[in-house]
């Protein structure tokens, strides 16, 4: 699959670069929304174009004469009724009399009958992804520019801020690249912030104040959620860190439950796996009996601190690799200490790493 999404890519963006011309309008922005088996794909007007054209092609790819075209003329919206399983690569160009724009973001949609957020649902299965092993070594940056060089199999870094040529590049090293976003956060700082409703935005993260709760029952959350795992897949990610998965424990400003919970964490996971990305459960250790089959590892933070690290046995015990983080001055600080805090996270095979809260290799320190 993985192959597949490489040959579109090249595939667009060749014909991208053919159809581009001095005085051709800039390429639009589309936004793909979907409820059950209804896709609507939108833009706003580009400055200077006549017209556009929306492109699809099906997933998986399966070669160039399988893209299609249709004509949208002035118009900037488009809603269609699809069937159950339909998948499908999308997007659009602008044209005027002096040339055509290069492609908008690809995106890729999946439909089915089943709602988005279920609580019941079950594991997807039937397409192939990265599973980590129990133990693997790792280094996890998400600010500042990232450090390549640890000898490690697998980098967690930004999805956002990091490029393709640094996802590359770790990759062509041999290592595995998980990228890091908030899923249950509003973070003022992201490129498709102005995405969300001012409704689906609740109380202040406690200790980050520039980030908000989110509604994580919204089907337009749910879609924006859908819009960053296709740029994880797009960019060439293994894997996904998705953060903030503990909303219904915090103080959000919505009444959430933890079958809301649910029905978010097991769609994030489900959705990842339709990409071909490996995904990892951040925290929420009350719900890993009801999780641990959705997902391929765990990144936990402090269980060490808070005396939690038994309540992960069962990702270790399923064969799924526990990503663990202290941040306690004295495990830095101190070698003996530190040495005993290794000794328990060897010993229970969990990955440990003593990091800075920031995140932003200003210190390290490895259990492995």
């Amino acid at each position: 699959m993985k192959k597949n999404n490489k040959i579109i890519l090249g595939v667009f963006f060749l014909l991208a670069s053919k159809l581009a011309f001095a005085e051709a309008p800039q390429p639009p922005s589309i936004v793909v929304t979907q409820d059950r088996t209804t896709v609507s794909v939108e833009w706003s007007p580009v400055s200077g174009a006549d017209g556009y054209q929306l492109l699809y092609a099906p997933y998986p790819y399966t070669g160039p004469d399988s893209i299609e075209t249709i004509e949208m003329s002035d118009t900037t919206f488009i809603s269609s009724e699809l069937w159950d399983g339909a998948a499908f690569y999308i997007a659009a160009t602008a044209y005027n009399n002096d040339g055509s724009s290069g492609f908008s973001n690809i995106e890729l949609f999946f439909l089915s009958t089943a709602p988005l957020l279920d609580p019941d649902v079950l594991p997807v299965t039937g397409t192939d992804w990265y599973r980590p092993p129990v133990s693997i070594t790792w280094q996890w940056q998400i600010s500042g520019e990232v450090n390549v060089d640890y000898p490690v199999e697998l980098y967690d870094i930004d999805l956002f801020d990091s490029s393709v040529a640094l996802i590359n590049s770790l990759k062509s090293s041999g290592k595995k690249v998980i990228c890091y976003f908030s899923a249950g956060s509003y973070e003022d700082f992201r490129i498709d912030k102005d995405k969300f409703n001012a409704t689906e935005l609740g109380n202040t993260l406690d200790g980050f104040p520039d980030e908000r709760w989110l509604d994580i029952r919204s089907l337009n959350v749910a879609n924006i959620m859908i819009s960053r795992l296709n740029l994880a897949m797009l960019k060439g990610c293994d894997g996904v860190e998705p953060d903030n998965m503990t909303a219904f424990k915090n103080d959000t400003s919505f009444e959430l439950t933890a079958r809301d919970q649910l029905a978010f964490n097991k769609f994030i996971a489900n959705q990842s796996h339709k990409r071909g990305l490996s995904v990892g459960l951040k925290n929420d250790l009350e719900q890993i009996s009801e999780l641990v089959d959705y997902f391929d590892f765990h990144v936990n933070e402090q269980c060490h601190e808070f005396d939690e690290c038994n309540t992960l046995e069962p990702f270790i015990e399923a064969g799924k690799p526990v990503l663990n983080a202290e941040y306690l001055q004295k495990f830095s600080d101190d070698p003996t200490e530190r040495q005993a805090l290794c000794e328990s996270a060897n010993n229970a095979q969990l990955s440990t790493l003593v990091l800075p809260l920031d995140l932003d290799d200003s210190f390290r320190f490895s259990c492995f």
